[in-house]
C-alpha cells in the first residue's frame, strides 16, 4: 500500500498542508531569537497545540517543529548534540496528534536549510551537509514521521544532498525550495531549472514545490513554471499569508483568510496537488483555504492576469523562464493580519 501519503496521493486529487509554524508559534509565546525546536520539550503542550490547530482547520499533511533542528543551527543555541532528540520528540509529538485525528494525517519531517553556504562558494561540504540531514532523518524516523519534507532551500547542492540523507535512511520525501529573487532562488534557479535538477536526482522525492518567497501571486508564478517545463511529480505549493509589514515592532502578514481561499483555489488550479501555506498563515486561513477547496469548482489553469487581479501584483517584471507579469495592480482584501 506503500506509505501514508502515497496512500492519500491515490485517493484524492488535492490535498491540504499545514501553515506557518514560527508565526503561530511567536503568538503562543516564542522570543525572537529562541531556537523553537527547544520548545519540544520544554513546551510540548503548546507544539500539540500547534499541531492539533492544522489538524481541526482541515490540513491533511503538517509539519513537524524541527525545521531549524539541524547540528549547525543547533550549534548556536550550544544544542548541536541534542539534534536526534529534538527531531524524535517532534515527531514523537507529531505523531500522537496524527493517530488521534479520527481520519488519515500525515506527519511530515521538516527539515530546513543547513544556514551555511555549500563549497566552493562556502565551506560547507556534500559529505558534511549529507551528514547533517542524515543524523536529523533518522531522529524524526524514530519519532513517528510518515515523510521527510525539506524546505525553503536555496542551493541545488544543498537540496541534493537532502535527498541523499533521505535515502540513506530509507525514508520517502518531499522538497521545496524558495523563489524569493525575481522569481528565483537565492542561488539564481528559477522553476524550469529546479524541474530539470530533481529530475537528475537518484532518489526521487514523492513531490516537490514551492514554499515561502514573496508573496501568493509570486509563488502561483513559480506553479505555472514547474507545469510550463513539464513537472511529472505532484506540485506543493506553500505561500506566505500576503505580504510582510513592519508594525508597532513586528512583521506582520496582510493576507485575510478571502484572500487565502483565493490563493488555494489558483494554486490547485495551477497544478499544485498539496497546497498550504506558509509565513503568515494561521488556522483560520486554513480553515478558509479549507472550505474554498472543497466548495468551489476545478476552474482552469489561470493567466498571470488572472492571478494578479485575485492576489495582487508580483514583485518582479520576470520570473526568470521568460513570461513577464502583468502590471501591478493593488491587492485586495488588505486588512492588517497576525505575524
Amino acid at each position: 500500500m506503500g506509505n501514508a501519503l502515497e496512500q492519500l496521493l491515490q485517493e484524492r486529487d488535492w490535498l491540504m498542508a499545514d501553515g506557518a509554524t514560527g508565526t503561530n508559534l511567536f503568538n503562543m509565546g516564542l522570543s525572537a531569537g529562541e531556537a523553537p525546536e527547544f520548545w519540544n520539550t520544554e513546551h510540548a503542550d503548546r507544539i500539540r497545540a500547534l499541531y492539533k490547530s492544522a489538524v481541526d482547520a482541515g490540513s491533511d499533511i503538517f509539519l513537524t517543529n524541527s525545521f531549524g533542528a539541524n547540528a549547525s543551527r543547533l550549534k548556536l543555541h550550544n544544542a548541536e548534540g541534542r539534534t536526534f532528540e529534538l527531531n524524535r520528540v517532534a515527531a514523537e509529538i507529531a505523531r500522537d496528534v496524527a493517530d488521534k485525528a479520527g481520519r488519515k494525517v500525515v506527519v511530515a519531517g521538516s527539515v530546513g536549510p543547513t544556514g551555511e553556504i555549500m563549497a566552493p562558494m562556502g565551506t560547507l561540504t556534500h559529505a558534511r551537509a549529507v551528514e547533517m540531514f542524515h543524523e536529523q532523518a533518522e531522529g524524526l524516523k524514530e519519532g513517528g514521521a510518515d515523510v521527510l519534507w525539506v524546505e525553503t532551500i536555496s542551493a541545488p547542492e544543498e537540496y541534493a544532498a537532502a535527498a541523499e540523507a533521505f535515502a540513506r535512511a530509507d525514508m520517502p520525501w518531499c522538497g521545496t525550495m524558495s523563489f524569493d529573487t525575481a522569481g528565483r532562488t537565492m542561488m539564481g534557479l528559477t522553476s524550469a531549472d529546479m524541474v530539470k535538477m530533481v529530475g537528475t536526482l537518484g532518489y526521487q522525492p514523492l513531490g516537490y514545490g514551492a514554499n515561502c518567497g514573496v508573496g501568493a501571486s509570486d509563488l502561483l508564478r513559480t506553479i505555472l513554471g514547474f507545469g510550463a517545463a513539464g513537472a511529472d511529480l505532484p506540485i506543493i505549493a506553500k505561500g506566505n499569508a500576503g505580504i510582510p509589514k513592519y508594525h508597532d515592532g513586528h512583521i506582520h502578514y496582510d493576507g485575510t483568510p478571502e484572500l487565502m481561499g483565493e490563493y488555494a483555489v489558483l494554486a490547485r488550479d495551477s497544478g499544485a496537488t498539496i497546497i498550504g501555506g506558509c509565513c503568515g498563515t494561521t488556522p483560520e486561513h486554513l480553515r478558509a483555504m479549507r472550505e474554498a477547496l472543497e466548495t468551489r469548482p476545478r476552474g482552469e489553469r489561470p493567466s498571470l492576469e488572472t492571478i494578479s487581479a485575485a492576489l495582487g501584483g508580483f514583485s518582479s517584471a520576470t520570473d526568470g523562464t521568460g513570461d513577464s507579469a502583468p502590471p501591478a495592480r493593488e491587492r485586495t482584501g488588505r486588512r492588517r493580519a497576525r505575524e
